[in-house]
């Protein structure tokens, strides 16, 4: 909600119309499929990795499309807002809350256009480097199969409509 809003005294959520597509991008980052077939480690860092590799293709989608793309900058608002809440959670002061945010900015629009390079080629070569280099996945992990994943959601995003997508069906 904007400032003067709050100071009117007016209640609302800005994000409400993306709010169901947030919550289905974590749940499927969160889905155990990533981490016991994929070789995402479960750990705070591996969370985070799926979290912006899931959402990195969402916005890769949504800015392919008129009716979508004016919605990226309130669902980048939900993705500060939610890893904001997680940092003060752990324990980060508020003084260098802004500075772990900055960061965390840094490296999904680093992955967006990683991604986006990568999956605009033929072969996974690209893509097993981007994973290679922004994914924390446990010693054992093929990339090959992640790349498959995120191949596979790519293309079920690419053939959902955009009221679809807005509604949170990541399926």
């Amino acid at each position: 909600m904007g400032l003067l809003a709050r100071l009117l005294g007016r209640q609302g959520d800005d994000n409400a119309h993306v709010r169901p597509l947030w919550h289905a991008v974590v749940a499927r980052a969160r889905d155990p499929r990533l981490y016991a077939h994929c070789g995402v480690a479960d750990t705070v860092p591996g969370r985070f990795d799926a979290i912006t590799l899931v959402l990195s293709l969402v916005l890769l989608r949504m800015e392919k499309d008129a009716e979508l793309a004016p919605h990226t900058g309130r669902l980048t608002e939900l993705f500060v807002s939610d890893m904001d809440g997680q940092l003060r959670e752990s324990g980060v002061g508020d003084l260098v809350v802004g500075k772990h945010i900055g960061k965390q900015m840094m490296v999904l629009g680093g992955r967006l256009g990683a991604l986006r390079d990568a999956l605009a080629q033929a072969d996974d070569a690209a893509l097993l480097a981007t994973i290679g280099r922004n994914v924390t996945l446990l010693d054992d992990a093929d990339p090959a199969l992640l790349a498959a994943e995120l191949r596979a959601l790519a293309a079920r995003l690419t053939a959902k409509d955009a009221a679809a997508i807005m509604a949170g069906d990541l399926t």
